[in-house]
């Protein structure tokens, strides 16, 4: 007998706040206590209008890392993978294709 089980349910994710997983409720902290020191601490230095702007720039990464899911990836999996693609294993890629015909042929003849 088999039971099939839909996608849905194998892909569950317990939230933990505000319906929430813990790492996107991590993430969204992180992003909240990075946006309130910057616009604490600069918006008096350089006005709130451009301390507003820098708050956004920097916590956005933070907050959108706890949301990003590619082909099943984290962030942090997904930026390991596209170091390693890019830059420690990087280089010339050479394809050199292999004809099994060709290579039959080559072989009666001789």
């Amino acid at each position: 007998m088999e039971i099939k089980i839909p996608k849905e349910i194998r892909q569950y994710k317990e939230s933990i706040f505000f319906g929430l997983s813990a790492r996107q409720f991590f993430c969204s902290l992180v992003a909240l206590f990075v946006a309130a020191g910057i616009y604490l601490g600069l918006g008096r230095l350089i006005g709130r209008e451009t301390a507003s702007w820098l708050c956004i720039l920097l916590a956005a990464p933070f907050a959108a890392a706890g949301f990003f899911s590619y082909n099943g990836l984290s962030f942090e999996q997904f930026l390991w993978a596209v170091v390693k693609s890019e830059l420690l294993f990087a280089g010339e890629r050479k394809y050199i294709s292999e004809n099994p015909y060709y290579e039959a042929c080559l072989g009666k003849e001789k």
